[in-house]
């Protein structure tokens, strides 16, 4: 069993912001596959699937960003998963926009996110790391991330997460190279 988790934050106002990208990824991945409708269960809505033969539980923290570990802890801890085999997708302003890289373990890196969910399940999960570009001044980023995209980039977004669902079962398979080369040339980076 897997499990994979889109990092944003609950409510409309926030559903086309930068920092909601994962969600958008997730969305788009169980939408894709059949999965099952979304429930309320552990502070988060979650879905089931199958994908590369494998069950798949999907989640979307309810949480807001800065406590996501505590759905996510939840959640593991009743299926019993180990920290190996979560995925979680989120947004990074290190990389430009568009630009894929997938890292397992390491830092949070100043994410919010990510740091609620070292302090619940340790750090040794896989993040796919969505790039939505820098502010030009360092002191407008919590503003940055809560913006909505561009026309032009919900463009590259939305072609960007129907490639991500599509290279999903490579995720799965732990082939991290192979998703990345999934994703168009424009995206592509090194894992």
């Amino acid at each position: 069993m897997k499990l994979i988790v889109g990092l944003g934050n609950p409510g409309e106002k926030y559903s086309k912001n930068r920092h909601n990208i994962g969600f958008l990824a997730v969305s788009k991945i169980v939408e894709d596959n059949n999965f099952s409708n979304w429930k309320k269960k552990f502070q988060g809505c979650s879905s089931t699937g199958i994908l590369a033969s494998k069950k798949i539980i999907a989640l979307k923290p309810m949480t807001y960003m800065n406590l996501s570990g505590q759905s996510v802890g939840e959640l593991i801890r009743f299926y019993n998963i180990a920290s190996k085999d979560v995925i979680i997708f989120h947004d990074e302003i290190d990389l430009p926009l568009a630009r894929v890289k997938v890292k397992v373990g390491g830092g949070h890196a100043g994410h919010n996110g990510l740091r609620s969910i070292d302090q619940h399940i340790g750090s040794g999960y896989t993040r796919v790391r969505i790039g939505i570009d820098r502010p030009t001044e360092k002191n407008a980023v919590a503003n940055y991330v809560l913006n909505n995209f561009s026309k032009s980039e919900n463009v590259i977004i939305e072609t960007l997460i129907e490639e991500i669902s599509n290279a999903t079962t490579y995720l799965i398979e732990e082939q991290n190279s192979a998703f990345i080369r999934c994703l168009s040339n424009s995206y592509q980076n090194s894992t």
